[in-house]
Order: C-alpha cells, then structure tokens, then sequence
C-alpha cells in the first residue's frame, strides 16, 4: 500500500511538471507585448539610436521610455501636467484599456473578459475607511490609491468629523488658516464646511454609532452591569458616565459607554437617581440589569436605594437586590492609600526634607556617603525624591530612606545644618510604611496587568488584602494598629457588599470553584467560616434557580417558561402565570441543581497561570 502511495504521489508532481512546462512555453511563445498601461494614452514614443523617450503630449516634456524604466514616473509626471489643465486625474488613470481575453489555464484559472472596441471610464465607489489604530498603513494607502478612487465631497466631509471626534480636536480646527492652507493644496475641490455643518455631521455620526449600540443591546440575551463614574474637569465641571459592561454571543466581555452628562451643583441623589433611571428607560435595559458599580463605597446610598426601588416595581431583582450594588475595587485601593498618605503625612515630610538636605551641596551628600561606609552600607540603591501626587513614588523614596537609616543617624550627630531629625519610633513607622505601600503597590500591580479584569480573576487578591489588613491590625504599635484599622474599615464596607458577587464569580472559574472560597474563608472568619461558607453556597443555588428559570425572558414582554400556552384573553394569561411557575419549578428545578452538583463535585480544572488565562464570566463585576 505504501508503495502505491508514492506511485500516487510521484505522479501527481509529474503531471505538475508538465502544466508548469506548458505555461512556461506558452509564456515564451508570446508575441512582445504591446503597451497596455492608460498612462500611453498622453505619451508618445520616440526611439532613437541611443535611447527610447516619452514625450508628454501636453507640454512635450521628454521622459525616459525604455521597457524596463515602468511607468510610475510617466505616472506622476501626468499628475503635475494635467493638475494645471484642471482634469480630472482619477477618471483618465482609471481609465482601462481593451484586452485580449486570457484563455483558460491549465490549472483551472478563471477566465477575464474585458470590454473591447473602447476605453471604458471606470470609476469605482470608495471604500470605507475604518478608524481601527491597528489598521496596516498599506492597506490604507492602497484604499485611497489614485487609481481607484475619486474624489468625493460627501465622503470627505464625513471623514473630517470623524477625525476630529477621533481625536478630540476642537470644531474651530475647521477655521485655521494653516488647517486651510493644508487641505487646499492637498485637494483644491475639496470645500470646508464651517463649525455648525460640522457639528451636525458629528451629531448624525454619533447618532447612528449610537443606535448600532442600542440594538446589540437590544438583542442581548445575558444580563448586564451598569457602571456609574463621577468625572471632574479642570474647569471644576463634574459629569457623570454610565458604561454597560456584559458578555455578547461570542462569550467576550464588551464595554460601551452609553452616557456623558454634564452634572451641576444643584443636582442631589434624588435628581442624580432620575437621571439615571430615565438613562435605563431610554435605552430599555431596565429588565436586564443584573447590577450597577458605584465608584465609592461610603456615598451614593440613596441613590442605589431609589434605583433600586424603581427597577423593583417592574420586576424583582436577583437575589432580591443582594447583588445589585457593587462598589469600584480601584477606588478602595484609592482610599486605603489616601489614608495610609494622610496618616503617616508627617514622617513622609521628615524623611523628604532629610533627602533634599543631604542632596542639597556636593559637600553634605559627600559626608553623607561617608557615613554610609562607616555604617557598613554597600547597597546600590540611590536616594530619590518623591512626587507627592504619585504614592508609588512616595514608596521608592521611603524604601531608600530605610536601607540608609544607619547614615541617616551618623550624618545627624556630625551635621548640625540637619535640623530635621527622626527618633527611632518614627524609623520604625517608616519601615512600617514602606511594608504597607508595598502590598498596596503589587495589589494594584495585579489590576493593571490585566485588560479585562473580570471578578473571578481578582477575587484571591482581595482575599489577600483581607486578610493583610487583619495582620497590620494586630501590631502592638498602637499608632501602626490604628492606621490599619482605619483602612480595614474602608475594605470592610467594600467586603460587605461584593464579597458574594466576587465569591460566586470565582466559583463558576473551574481552576477554583468552591474550594477557593473554603481555603480564603477559613483564614479569613476562623471558626466561623463554615458559616460563611454555607451563605454563599446557598447563595449560588438560589442565584441558579433564577437564571434557570428566567433565562428565556428578559425582554419586556417576556413572560415565565410555559407561557406558550395558548390563551383567548389576558385574564385567563394572567390566572394561569402561577401555574406556569409551578409547572416550571417541580419539573425542571430539580434537574437544573443536579447540574450544578454535578459541576461543583467535579475536581477542578488543571490550575494555570492567571496572568496567562482567563474565563469571562457572565457575573460582570466590574474594577472600573
């Protein structure tokens, strides 16, 4: 058999030979061919007995024409020529000329068929250019090539606006001179609107973007999470964002921001809640709501009560609301940093003026290295000034500060210019601090390294900053314990409402399912953790029976399974909606939680690397 195989084959590669020497002569035997480029149609060739010429038929300027010189400058020459006697350069150059019909090739190639007996002006519709910054600048210059695409005012105009809504460039850009003076000599036929033409091409663009979100809304068949952000501006303007996060068909997390609203001093929770509830009923997501983050975690409380209570009316919320109101992990990372910063405000501003006296003269700083020697300091690291807006670099500064501690004492007894000193207590909260920024720094670390950062991936992070703030909170320094007390109680008003959602999250990963909530919870509750181990497994089950149960009717106008039913009046719908319920309950609950039993007995998945890999979940909770 394997020799048949290798007959096969030898005679497949022979029988290509013979095509390949077919083609080859059948190219050889050709005639040589005649000028077929549009651009001979303005040149005439001249031969001589030294060279061959192209002479321009417009201005009789000589060019070279020999076969092996191209076209591409006879090309531009006709650009520069014809761009004075106002022709249209796209149309003459994409102009074809008659061709011989190609014959059928031995290896299957379609024939083309060109028009004969005239030149045909071809002028092809422009592509369109989609605003993608990954786009290959090939494939772009090849989109707007002058051979194939004409000049076109409506598609330019459009272009303009989408550049400045791309890039944020003010409308007045339009009234530059110099922004004038560009374009007219880039394409004199193309006119420049003024700003309101372009704010109104701007608003139609915006318009239609904005209706190409709504349908995949629309359309969508999971849940979404609705962040809500509070934006500041320089000019002391406040505007609040709305983003929709959720996971589409292709089971990929999608972001959209939905709305940008200018807020005022007069707008309250009562107002503020308004306006996003008219932001749901505009954009008909109210019955897909799964949950809304909030950027803080100590404000918006009246607000989140009233949404709450308006979606409520329409239909009950998941787990009665228990996970409706997420809270932003970067912004608690935010406020435990601000409040290590304002506690520890004074040692910092020690240890800063120390540094800047020591880098002061060449002299102090050389005394200083002196000191550094005699304390039997060899390490490499330099001493470095913060910036107060940044706290990773407050970090930098006071981690230096601690390996040169013994310097720092020595240069203090001989300089008596060092009129800022630290006790020993105040090197201790030092070093105490440099630990703290530390964990805070790789904690944020860990949410920066991921794109999409979804609520099962940061869930063991958050457990390790619980129980990080349980161990600074037993340091026997009582001005160390009452710091970290102050910033576990900032984490607990986090933890009490998001540790569910984060703890069902990560048990639909199946690298962690429950048993990542067990190893977590016992080093976080102790003897209670069984207790709290058992909520959020019951938690999970009631959370599977709703979605189980509602996973078929998340439009407005869905109703329970079994509503197929047929029915001759709304009244006898309406009789039997509890009896659908009923039916759907004892006949499919119990097959439902087998599967879900079936998922948590299983044993886990093969762990790997988190930064390597990732499961979007449909629990969409959201780090902003």
């Amino acid at each position: 058999m394997t020799e048949i195989l290798h007959m096969i084959d030898a005679a497949k590669i022979s029988l290509y030979q013979v095509h390949v020497m077919e083609i080859s002569n059948e190219v050889f035997d050709k005639k040589p061919k005649r000028l077929t480029s549009v651009v001979w149609n303005h040149f005439e060739r001249v031969r001589t007995a030294e060279a061959q010429y192209a002479v321009c038929v417009h201005c009789k300027k000589k060019l070279s024409g020999s076969s092996n010189s191209g076209t591409t400058h006879l090309r531009n020459h006709l650009l520069r020529c014809l761009k004075r006697s106002n022709y249209d350069v796209s149309q003459i150059l994409s102009a074809k000329r008659k061709r011989n019909t190609i014959s059928q090739s031995p290896l299957g190639l379609t024939p083309i068929n060109y028009e004969e007996g005239k030149i045909k002006d071809e002028i092809i519709s422009p592509m369109p250019l989609k605003f993608d910054q990954e786009q290959k600048k090939e494939e772009i210059n090849q989109t707007i090539s002058l051979g194939s695409v004409r000049f076109d005012q409506e598609r330019s105009r459009l272009d303009l606006a989408r550049m400045i809504m791309l890039h944020g460039y003010p409308l007045a850009m339009a009234d530059h001179v110099g922004f004038k003076i560009f374009v007219k000599n880039l394409q004199p036929m193309f006119e420049i609107d003024n700003n309101d033409a372009i704010e109104i091409e701007c608003m139609n663009i915006y318009g239609k973007e904005k209706e190409k979100v709504y349908e995949s809304i629309h359309h969508l068949h999971g849940r979404i999470n609705l962040a809500v952000d509070m934006w500041g501006s320089p000019e002391s303007s406040e505007y609040i964002c709305l983003t929709a996060s959720y996971i589409d068909a292709d089971w990929r997390l999608q972001k959209k921001m939905l709305n940008f609203i200018s807020l005022d001093g007069s707008h309250t929770d009562d107002i503020l809640s308004e306006v996003i509830v008219k932001s749901l009923t505009d954009w008909a997501m109210d019955r897909k709501l799964f949950s809304m983050t909030f950027d803080d975690c100590s404000t918006y409380e009246v607000m989140v009560f009233k949404i709450k209570d308006w979606l409520s009316q329409n239909k009950p919320l998941l787990k009665n609301g228990e996970l409706f109101d997420v809270r932003c992990a970067t912004h608690l990372l935010k406020s435990i940093v601000r409040e290590v910063m304002e506690a520890f405000h004074d040692v910092t501003h020690k240890v800063r003026e120390t540094i800047r006296h020591v880098k002061s003269t060449q002299a102090i700083l050389g005394k200083f290295n002196e000191s550094a020697q005699q304390a039997g300091i060899n390490t490499g690291r330099r001493l470095v000034l913060d910036c107060p807006m940044q706290w990773n670099s407050t970090y930098l500064m006071l981690e230096a500060a601690t390996e040169y501690k013994g310097a720092f004492c020595k240069l203090q007894e001989h300089d008596p210019a060092c009129s800022v000193t630290l006790s020993d207590k105040e090197w201790e909260w030092v070093s105490s601090i440099a630990v703290y920024m530390k964990s805070l720094i790789e904690f944020t670390n860990a949410f920066v390294a991921n794109k999409f950062l979804t609520a099962n991936i940061f869930f063991p992070e958050i457990c390790d900053m619980h129980i990080q703030l349980i161990e600074w909170c037993k340091s026997p320094d009582e001005f160390l314990s009452s710091v970290a007390s102050k910033m576990k109680n900032r984490f607990d008003v986090y933890w009490s409402k998001c540790s569910l959602s984060l703890a069902i999250a990560a048990i639909l990963d199946p690298r962690f399912k429950i048993k990542v909530v067990e190893y977590y919870y016992r080093q976080i509750y102790g003897t209670d953790a069984p207790d709290r181990i058992k909520e959020v497994s019951n938690g999970l089950r009631e959370l599977f029976n709703e979605y189980s149960m509602s996973s078929t009717s998340l439009d407005q106008d869905s109703a329970m399974p079994g509503s197929s039913l047929a029915s001759t009046s709304n009244g006898t719908r309406d009789k039997l909606k509890g009896f659908d319920k009923f039916l759907y309950e004892t006949s499919q609950s119990r097959t439902m939680s087998s599967d879900l039993e079936k998922y948590l007995e299983e044993p886990v998945f093969p762990p790997t690397s988190l930064s390597q890999s990732s499961f979007p979940l449909p629990i969409s909770v959201e780090t902003s």
